[in-house]
């Protein structure tokens, strides 16, 4: 079985600033991509940030130059930055990671519980 479990939501002012953590444990062998998805109100679910296990990133257009995303391999763990927040940036933000499983050595993707971001004075 394998969870990933995401903190660090909460309420925060336009310009302010909030770090997302979300940590995978359980059976894994290894883990290719984590990313960061937003889905807001009536609004379809969008990746935010992606990270592979190499390292290398992309971001959404809206929030380049503003969020970023790192992580802790040693940790299973995947980190989202996001600065100058503003009030568009509200949504629940979900963890995704494609992990690799031991069993059978097969990968397949899996979510966290969400984590609520609202933006607001």
């Amino acid at each position: 079985q394998v969870q990933l479990v995401e903190s660090g939501g909460g309420l925060v002012q336009p310009g302010g600033s909030l770090r997302l953590s979300c940590a995978a444990s359980g059976s894994i062998f290894s883990i290719n991509t984590m990313g960061w998805y937003r889905q807001a109100p009536g609004k379809e679910r969008e990746l935010v940030a992606a990270i592979t296990g190499a390292g290398n990133t992309n971001y959404a257009e809206s929030v380049k130059g503003r969020f970023t995303i790192s992580r802790d391999n040693a940790k299973n763990t995947v980190y989202l930055q996001m600065n100058s927040l503003k009030p568009e940036d509200t949504a629940v933000y979900y963890c995704n990671a494609d992990i690799v499983r031991p069993w059978d050595m097969s990968n397949r993707d899996y979510w966290g519980q969400g984590t609520q971001v609202t933006v607001s004075s």
